[in-house]
């Protein structure tokens, strides 16, 4: 599975549990962090945690992928599932207003799923 196909996935499954606002960036060539980022938002801590699990689930039994690593502090109401080339973001609506993470990527990067 490339790592395009795996941020669809997981936008896929994000949108499956009901996330909204879903956003898929291809990031090679201007991050050293990762080569993809899903941003999507959830509507309150249980969705959130919803969210995660719903990801994290789908994305194991459909594509046998487990994240390296998963910061779930659904009460931060921000949290991250990372597939080391696919970050899932996962925020509340006023945190991921408030960070504007997607400041930082272009437009143009913006991956049609």
């Amino acid at each position: 599975m490339t790592s395009q196909e795996l941020a669809i996935a997981c936008a896929k499954a994000a949108d499956n549990a009901k996330a909204s606002d879903i956003a898929v960036y291809d990031l090679r060539g201007s991050s050293n962090l990762t080569d993809f980022a899903v941003v999507c938002t959830a509507t309150s801590v249980p969705h959130l945690r919803a969210v995660l699990r719903d990801v994290d689930k789908n994305v194991s039994e459909q594509h046998d992928m487990q994240p390296t690593y998963a910061e779930r502090t659904p009460n931060a109401l921000w949290s991250v599932l990372d597939y080391i080339d696919v970050m899932v973001h996962v925020m509340a609506a006023e945190v991921r207003e408030f960070y504007n993470l997607e400041q930082f990527w272009k437009e143009e990067n913006k991956v049609e799923w």
